[in-house]
């Protein structure tokens, strides 16, 4: 059997973030039993197609999961135990956002199989977090993190942003600080990204916006990768950082470019050679479910040539590398007889550089990985 990741979207959430834009809803709270069925419905529609699979983690991801009442996550969960090959499930991921999570929520999470939760925090500061729209505490953090500890919860990743309106150096530093007196097993520190069709993106078009200059954005970012390693934290990946042996199972599907399925509006998939999408209007997609048709916007045939350059997309963003071995084994060829003037240019321009059996990206290049995934386009 086939290896599966299994992402659910709940699209539902207390109000939009300023720098938010992601597929979710705010004021539609209406609609949550009407989605939820929907959802089993979709997932129904999967049970032949998925029979050769079985389903190693699962992603209830958002909009703000943990808003919705816990007795919807036991629903589809159950469903999942009950119709798929579901036995060896590794992780099962919630994502909650401070101020929505309670101990009677977190005690039906962890009854139910849910392993890992991911804490939405972003910043330290009650100040930075209004000014991007964030509805919760410090405080509030605190809280779901306690509760959570009380339960019984031990894998517990948080989010967080650097680069935000208003931050310097000495913020992160300071968030730093709060993060190492906390047993938190895996971080997810991303740089801000400005997103068209945002309130930020708006503001910073109209310059209002107080935004680190690139050099303190970089220090930042070096900062984080200094203290935390000081800390015991591995940095697997360009944004993310886990103790020993608590990596992201999910998010490792995603990048290995591994078999994984998305139900609900928006939601992603790849499966059987095959890039696919659902439609991303909440009536809609709920119409076409209750009418037992798969709610899909397009799909596209991922062939060879495609699905080599995802891999090396992706995989240059491990830390560790693209394993030459392992790239042979996938596809049945070196990764030279492909790319080798591509990685002579980077490793001349001293972006990538090659240890063992890996090529990786160098310091310099972590800074510039952009560039070096352009190029591995077909």
């Amino acid at each position: 059997m086939k290896d599966l990741g299994l992402y659910i979207h709940i699209p539902f959430c207390n109000k939009k973030c300023y720098y938010c834009d992601f597929l979710s809803f705010s004021n539609k709270d209406h609609k949550v039993e009407e989605y939820i069925n929907a959802l089993i419905l979709e997932l129904s529609l999967y049970i032949d197609k998925l029979k050769d699979y079985k389903i190693r983690t699962i992603f209830i991801g958002g909009g703000t999961p943990s808003l919705i009442d816990p007795r919807y996550v036991e629903r589809l969960l159950q469903f999942i135990y009950k119709n798929f090959n579901a036995n060896d499930i590794e992780e099962v991921t919630i994502e909650v956002n401070p101020g929505t999570l309670t101990s009677y929520k977190a005690q039906i999470y962890k009854r139910i199989g849910v392993n890992r939760v991911s804490i939405g925090l972003q910043s330290f500061n009650d100040q930075i977090l209004k000014s991007i729209g964030r509805t919760h505490s410090v405080d509030d953090f605190y809280e779901s993190y306690e509760i959570l500890q009380k339960v019984g919860f031990d894998n517990i990743n948080i989010d967080m942003i650097f680069g935000l309106p208003n931050q310097d150096i000495d913020n992160i530093r300071y968030d730093l600080r709060r993060i190492s007196q906390l047993d938190i097993k895996h971080l997810s520190y991303y740089s801000l990204i400005i997103e068209p069709n945002t309130p930020m993106y708006k503001w910073y078009e109209e310059d209002k916006l107080v935004l680190p200059n690139e050099v303190e954005e970089r220090q930042m970012y070096y900062t984080i990768l200094d203290e935390l390693k000081k800390y015991g934290y591995k940095h697997y990946e360009i944004s993310n950082f886990a103790q020993e042996n608590y990596e992201c199972q999910h998010n490792n599907i995603y990048w290995q470019v591994n078999p994984y399925l998305g139900v609900g509006i928006g939601s992603h998939s790849n499966l059987e050679g095959k890039r696919f999408w659902n439609i991303n209007k909440l009536d809609r997609y709920i119409e076409k479910i209750e009418n037992y048709t798969l709610a899909l916007a397009g799909e596209e045939i991922i062939n060879k040539n495609m699905e080599i350059a995802e891999y090396c997309i992706l995989g240059i963003r491990f830390v560790e590398g693209i394993s030459l071995s392992k790239f042979k084994e996938r596809f049945g060829i070196h990764i030279n007889n492909i790319y080798k003037n591509v990685i002579q240019k980077n490793m001349a321009k001293g972006l990538l550089y090659n240890k063992g059996d890996y090529i990786r990206l160098t310091p310099k290049g972590l800074d510039l990985a952009n560039q070096v995934e352009v190029d591995f386009l077909p």
